[in-house]
């Protein structure tokens, strides 16, 4: 793998250096050759892993999620009650239970109700989609300082995010490292 990526490059190179029509200064033996990048130059992270554990989604994120699913289950709960009642007011209408100028002014209070429900849901989600926002961008500026802490020395070349890999050693998994660190840098918030 490194002899082919070295291969790729240097081709790379030399078809570059082959389309300057300019004569260029010779380069010192370091500047020719690519730096090789060795495996320890490399790491991954897991990142919903590091998410899916971090204190900051466990003590925010777990309850923040839990409101949302409690807020779509009370829509769902209110839309079908209130489209029993429309299913009961058309049957009792059908049967001939009751006058139609009482059928149409029930059928206006259901449908203000519907309305008023309605705006009432769509301001909810709207803030719950804001909060939501909110704690994914701190999440993923946690994510980014602890990383960016982590490599501040620059030890590592290339950092990814292990949801591209097809297959590579754990020994370059520094998941445990930034869950350490991001859930340092959010006790620091606090």
């Amino acid at each position: 793998m490194k002899k082919l990526f070295l291969a790729a490059l240097v081709a790379v190179m030399g078809l570059t250096a082959c389309n300057n029509k300019t004569a260029e200064p010779a380069t010192t033996p370091s500047e020719a050759a690519p730096r090789e990048i060795g495996s320890s130059d490399i790491a991954y992270v897991q990142v919903e892993a590091v998410l899916a554990q971090c204190d900051l989604y466990l003590k925010e994120g777990a309850p923040l999620q839990e409101k949302t699913q409690k807020a779509q289950k009370s829509w769902a709960e209110k839309e079908k009650s209130l489209q029993a009642e429309a299913a009961q007011l058309q049957e009792k209408y059908q049967k001939g239970l009751i006058t139609t100028t009482d059928a149409q002014a029930k059928q206006k209070s259901i449908e203000q109700r519907v309305a008023a429900y309605q705006s009432s849901a769509q301001k909810e989600a709207q803030k719950l989609d804001e909060e939501n926002f909110v704690f994914t961008n701190r999440a993923q500026d946690l994510l980014k300082r602890a990383v960016a802490a982590i490599n501040a020395d620059k030890k590592y070349k290339l950092i990814i995010n292990a949801s591209a890999l097809i297959d590579a050693d754990t020994t370059l998994n520094i998941t445990p490292l930034v869950l350490a660190k991001v859930n340092e840098l959010y006790a620091a918030e606090k």
